[in-house]
């Protein structure tokens, strides 16, 4: 029986991709794995390099952008999971990684959060400590559900000016030590090990979010069907963050719209009134505000290309 299959969702990241590829083929420890990689349409050659370089590789090249969570979904089905109409059912691994093409796997990465899940049984998913590469912990790698509450004091700004309070720093656990293992509500899909009886139960990513929130909404409908999910930091994986999506006006409006399709999908039914307007009212401001800037930047640099160029 399989042991472990891996899903890596790639969009125009072909050589930090050949990178990641490199780490989980040169891992270490006794287990059986299956690697599929679902490319979103990318322009940079990503398919013929992975056709070319790793032909171990099972590869699913899709003609059109739909998002990540779509595109996780489409590793999924192939490893046997959710509907695949017109297939033959194949076993299916015991444990699923959903995996960034922009990390880097030290040796024993997937070995020890295999053996994390193993003595745990009661942990349907898991990911490690994700450092950036100036050192510093991804703090998106353990977090708490943008609760009305939450989301008020990261908003307002409160969990930046007491990041030691357990009540103001909750929705990124500022108070705890990155050192300490701990039951969370969510960790992110960079990199999430999920036990595949957790994900029968739970059902596959929601595709109404494109490229945020999905891992927050999965983690909430684990939680919601009984299972633990659970930061490691014995384990530590390179994260570079968000290698395809860095620049892109598409991503930032994704972000916000990411935040209230969670807030109305799990909250909104049961937010007062007028914090449901408030909450609503802030994601609007702080989104338009980043887009607008977004706008007045690239206007801005379009000028200064066409002074250059006379």
């Amino acid at each position: 029986m399989l042991d472990l299959g891996i899903v890596i969702v790639n969009y125009n990241t072909r050589d930090m991709l050949r990178e990641c590829l490199r780490s989980i083929y040169d891992s270490r420890g006794d287990f059986s794995h299956e690697v599929w990689a679902v490319d979103n349409a990318s322009i940079d050659g990503s398919v013929d390099m992975v056709r070319q370089e790793f032909p171990q590789v099972q590869l699913v090249a899709s003609s059109a952008n739909n998002g990540y969570a779509c595109a996780n979904n489409l590793g999924l089905k192939s490893l046997g999971l959710g509907e695949c109409s017109g297939a033959e059912a194949r076993p299916v691994p015991s444990f699923v990684l959903l995996l960034n093409p922009d990390t880097i796997l030290p040796p024993r990465a997937l070995a020890d959060m295999l053996d994390f899940m193993v003595r745990r049984p009661q942990v349907g998913a898991a990911g490690p400590r994700l450092v950036l590469p100036n050192g510093k912990l991804d703090r998106a790698c353990r977090r708490s559900f943008p609760t009305p509450q939450n989301s008020f004091y990261r908003m307002s700004g409160l969990s930046l000016l007491f990041p030691k309070s357990p009540r103001f720093g909750a929705y990124n656990l500022t108070y705890l030590s990155e050192d300490q293992e701990s039951e969370v509500d969510s960790v992110v899909g960079a990199f999430m090990m999920l036990r595949t009886q957790a994900i029968q139960e739970a059902g596959l990513l929601d595709e109404a979010f494109f490229m945020y929130g999905e891992d927050l909404d999965w983690c909430y409908r684990i939680k919601q069907a009984g299972w633990q999910v659970r930061y490691n930091p014995d384990c530590t994986v390179l994260h570079y963050k968000r290698a395809s999506s860095r620049h892109s006006r598409k991503a930032k409006y994704e972000f916000y719209r990411a935040m209230l399709l969670f807030y109305d999908k799990h909250y909104a039914a049961t937010t007062p009134f007028w914090l449901h307007w408030l909450i609503v009212g802030s994601v609007y401001l702080r989104g338009g505000v980043v887009l607008l800037g977004d706008t007045v930047k690239r206007l801005l640099a379009r000028d200064a290309m066409v002074e250059r160029a006379k």
